[in-house]
């Protein structure tokens, strides 16, 4: 899957190993496959033109949308009752975010698979699963057509989030 991106623009902002390493032993999870590939060969941007944007370690822990913040916020204005049969609210505040779609869509994995990529969508009460693995939730989220019209393009558009947050 990651053989078919086309990166538009320079320079990319990758993440080393040793991050990706730290940040799994910070959590207590593993990041699901797919992720250390994506995050050490393509970095942080958006990919599918400017939709989906998977989170770097530092953002994960430290940036816009950390874990904490995150896991505080969906405490505050949980909706996802209609989805409790795939994951509760308790599951959700133990899950880690690891990216969102500028939709609003957040991906998340939970401590007891953390293979399986789940879908927490802005606009439904809803849970989705998007697949095991990160590039099986990142076709998901591209084909599936169900949070977004279906599209093939695979551009991947890096930038870096800490000259935001600065």
């Amino acid at each position: 899957m990651f053989e078919q991106m086309n990166i538009v623009g320079q320079p990319l902002i990758l993440s080393q190993p040793s991050e990706v390493r730290d940040a799994e032993s910070r959590l207590g999870i593993r990041f699901p496959s797919g992720y250390r590939e994506f995050v050490t060969r393509f970095g942080e941007g958006t990919l599918g033109g400017s939709y989906i944007r998977i989170y770097p370690p530092h953002r994960i822990l430290f940036g816009i949308n950390n874990v904490t913040e995150w896991r505080e916020r969906i405490n505050e204005f949980w909706f996802w009752d209609v989805g409790r049969a795939v994951l509760t609210k308790e599951q959700v505040l133990q899950s880690v975010i690891i990216g969102d779609t500028l939709n609003g869509d957040e991906l998340i994995i939970h401590p007891s698979n953390s293979e399986r990529v789940y879908v927490l969508p802005r606009d439904k009460e809803d849970i989705f699963v998007a697949g095991d693995g990160l590039p099986a939730a990142i076709e998901w989220l591209c084909a599936s057509g169900i949070l977004t019209a279906r599209f093939k393009e695979r551009d991947f558009a890096p930038f870096d989030i800490r000259q935001q947050d600065a």
